[in-house]
């Protein structure tokens, strides 16, 4: 477990299941220290009996997106959980196609109080692929692009990142002489190294899961937005704008769209209309 690196994970290039994955949307959660009931009861997931492995959970979400009229707005879902042992303990592991929104962030907050939660999801379509570590109660490293970590650790994890294989210097920014790797695999490569549980196809294939309705989350207030963007010669942009920025432009927009418009006429003057009287 110790030496697991991206290579480890090649696998998922060639999976089915992995392909679904990708393409559908999804959030694979391990949890230390809690069993498959409470952690879907934290969820406030509805009970939905069992399902054998993950064609059983597959087929359970989909008879579910009929019931909801495959209605594209409702996020509700049906999540697996199952135990697993692995590093100081028993976990669970809880997987979902959920189109990669993850468990409702104060959840895992509590479900980490003692313990450890590791989290890592990818919402189908335009590819975002993100990485969550929570250690008693707290986010301590999370990330979409390893360079660009937050947390209250976000630099805990360098060396880790750097041993599974992500192109990184000593100091976590990116590499360029380092060659790339498959970030996917790299991500389920330092998950096992922070749980001690190896993902396999036949692990989530075979697993008796057992089945919970999570109901969509209310949405929470926000307070600005960021954007923190990398191009292809590294060029960073980052910007963030407060709540109050963004409705005082909004505001002033507004009031300029609504403001009546003056049109207005210039009067030709004398000289103008005795040539165009001489030109007629």
């Amino acid at each position: 477990m110790h030496s697991v690196t991206a290579h480890d994970y090649a696998w998922i290039r060639t999976s089915p299941l992995f392909r679904h994955m990708r393409e559908s949307g999804y959030t694979l959660t391990l949890i230390r220290g809690r069993t498959p009931g409470e952690v879907l009861r934290a969820m406030e997931a509805e009970p939905r009996g069992t399902g054998e492995g993950s064609t059983g959970l597959i087929e359970a979400n989909d008879a579910h997106r009929a019931e909801v009229d495959y209605d594209y707005w409702d996020e509700s879902y049906v999540a697996g959980a199952f135990g697993v042992p692995g590093e100081n303990g028993d976990w669970t592991l809880v997987f979902g196609f959920d189109g990669g929104l993850g468990i409702a962030t104060p959840c895992v907050e509590r479900l980490s109080k003692g313990g450890r939660v590791v989290a890592h999801s990818t919402n189908g379509g335009k590819p975002i692929h993100l990485f969550h570590w929570f250690e008693d109660g707290e986010l301590r490293t999370t990330f979409e692009n390893p360079s660009s970590r937050d947390g209250s650790t976000p630099d805990e994890l360098i060396p880790l990142l750097r041993e599974v294989g992500f192109p990184l210097t000593c100091e976590g920014e990116d590499d360029e002489s380092a060659p790339d790797v498959d970030r996917k695999a790299a991500v389920l490569a330092l998950a096992e190294r922070l749980t001690g549980i190896c993902l396999t196809e036949s692990l989530l294939r075979d697993a008796p899961y057992e089945l919970g309705l999570v109901p969509e989350q209310p949405e929470e207030p926000w307070t600005g937005v960021v954007i923190d963007i990398t191009d292809a010669h590294g060029e960073r942009l980052h910007r963030e704008w407060t709540y109050e920025e963004i409705a005082t432009a909004t505001d002033r927009a507004r009031s300029e769209a609504e403001a009546p418009v003056l049109i207005t006429y210039e009067e030709p003057s004398a000289m103008d209309r005795s040539e165009h009287e001489t030109d007629e």
